[in-house]
């Protein structure tokens, strides 16, 4: 005998053998414009922000979820003349939270600098012990 358990947004069903030898009732029910669950892009058809589209990269879930949801929400509905000018505090929030995890959040560019500075003291290093 099949039977089903509701998990989140999810129903799974189980089935038996024996269910499948008769053909199938269910009724299929059409998508939700609306359904934040569904793949829109990055806004929604009624122009909220989509959590959980895939081209934020995990972004709005983490230690530092709520702070990258109240910047980015803070840019999107902006409506100053320089987009997100008054949105300063909710990104310096993020930044200062996303500094907290380094292993979560690396900073390429600051990185990539030490890298090349790291490089240049050791080529300077060398070209003086060569002289």
């Amino acid at each position: 005998m099949a039977y089903c358990r509701q998990e989140g947004k999810d129903r799974i069903i189980f089935v038996t053998k024996e269910d499948h030898e008769t053909p199938s009732n269910a009724e299929l029910v059409a998508d939700d414009p609306n359904d934040p669950y569904e793949e829109h892009g990055l806004i929604l058809p009624n122009g909220d922000i989509n959590w959980n589209c895939p081209c934020l990269g995990g972004m709005a879930s983490g230690p530092c979820g709520e702070q990258f949801k109240a910047a980015f929400s803070c840019f999107h509905y902006s409506t100053e003349d320089v987009k997100g000018s008054d949105c300063v505090d909710q990104f310096r929030a993020m930044q200062e939270c996303m500094q907290k995890y380094p292993d979560l959040y690396p900073q390429e560019e600051e990185d990539r600098l030490e890298e090349t500075a790291v490089s240049e003291a050791a080529t300077t290093k060398e070209e003086e012990g060569s002289s």
